[in-house]
């Protein structure tokens, strides 16, 4: 099993469990920057079984090859070749078939909504097909397009050209950016009550307006940030037990549980300690 920390990384800070897929990661296009994390081509010549990790930002896939498989934790599902992956609050475990192929665009916090017009938190923990948010014609022309592209890059360069071509700006709402970048800049330790405080504004206001334009409630999405960052910032040397208290959490038992929801290990599994 191969952890994937998000769409699209591997995480380097963690074992990698059999042999990874081909993972190859793009940095955008400065278009693209304020807009797009990473675009990556993800390969593999065998059937695997990896981990996906929850993540603050939506993602699509468009596959250029075999179609794959998601378990989802209870049966298994079958994914369709472009589809848009919105903030999932739990791992997801994912079946390759052997020799696929796909293309992956991970967005950064609240940007997908600057390309598609549907309110993001109606993505909220599913997946769905890319002709529900654009015409059947334009995704079988721009589907047909990508798997005859001779080259990983032209894949990249034809995907950037096809977002770009999507891009509104004016969709995007400061006050939900602003609130994304205090709940960053605190790891995600900190209450909704202090962040509307920040902010001065109604928790309603806040609510309806960053689940329309992030994909999640301000308290799901700080929750997901929080974990990310006890993942992100663990080290060997530091004992368990500490992870929970400094991220907030006064009963052990409670954020054992809630790390397993997160990753589907104990951190002792997941940190491969015994």
């Amino acid at each position: 099993m191969t952890y994937i920390y998000g769409p699209g990384k591997v995480n380097p800070k963690l074992p990698v469990r059999g042999n990874p897929m081909k993972l190859d990661t793009y940095i955008p296009c400065d278009i693209l920057k304020p807009y797009v994390k990473s675009l990556a081509i993800a390969e593999t010549t065998e059937e695997r079984t990896y981990t996906v990790l929850p993540d603050t930002g939506l993602t699509i896939c468009f596959q250029f090859k075999i179609k794959r498989s998601n378990t989802d934790n209870i049966t298994e599902l079958l994914l369709h070749s472009s589809g848009l992956t919105g903030i999932l609050d739990r791992y997801r475990t994912y079946t390759t078939s052997a020799n696929i192929g796909a293309l992956l665009v991970s967005f950064k916090e609240g940007r997908c909504s600057a390309f598609f017009r549907q309110p993001m938190h109606e993505l909220f923990g599913r997946s769905i097909l890319l002709d529900d948010m654009m015409s059947k014609s334009e995704l079988q022309l721009f589907e047909e397009r990508l798997s005859e592209a001779p080259e990983d890059i032209d894949r990249i360069n034809f995907v950037e050209q096809f977002l770009i071509s999507r891009m509104k700006p004016e969709s995007l709402d400061n006050l939900v950016l602003l609130a994304i970048e205090h709940i960053q800049n605190k790891k995600g330790n900190l209450s909704i009550r202090d962040l509307l405080s920040e902010l001065y504004v109604s928790q309603s206001l806040l609510e309806k307006r960053f689940r329309q334009m992030v994909g999640a409630s301000p308290k799901k999405f700080t929750s997901i940030v929080r974990f990310r960052n006890i993942i992100q910032d663990y080290h060997p040397k530091a004992p368990l037990s500490a992870l929970g208290f400094e991220a907030g959490y006064y009963d052990q038992a409670h954020f054992i549980k809630a790390f397993k929801c997160f990753t589907g290990e104990t951190p002792e599994m997941f940190f491969g300690k015994k």
